[in-house]
């Protein structure tokens, strides 16, 4: 790997993904697969987003390199946690009042 980072935050609306915010520390790579994982789930439901997959991102590209296939599957690992962290909250939703990111 490279030593990029993605930290990617959800914004949800009911079962829907209103809104995706991220952060890259990295190459421009790295922001456009984290920008195409950004477009491509916005307004999805949560389920609908699971099935993303970093072949999907790479597809959505076109152009990325294949020496930085990684970057689309950096960022998809990125959404994966943040789907897993907004699932935790939805079931224990108490825990928000706890969590250091609120």
């Amino acid at each position: 790997m490279c030593g990029d980072t993605v930290a990617i935050s959800l914004k949800l609306q009911g079962e829907v993904i209103g809104q995706v915010a991220f952060q890259v520390q990295g190459c421009m790579n790295t922001v456009a697969s984290a920008n195409a994982v950004a477009e491509l789930v916005e307004g999805r439901s949560i389920a609908d987003a699971w099935e993303l997959t970093p072949e999907r991102v790479i597809d959505f590209l076109e152009t990325l390199p294949k020496g930085h296939h990684h970057c689309a599957e950096l960022a998809v690992g990125a959404l994966y946690r943040a789907l897993a962290d907004a699932r935790g909250k939805q079931r224990e939703p108490w825990r928000k009042m706890y969590s250091k990111s609120g």
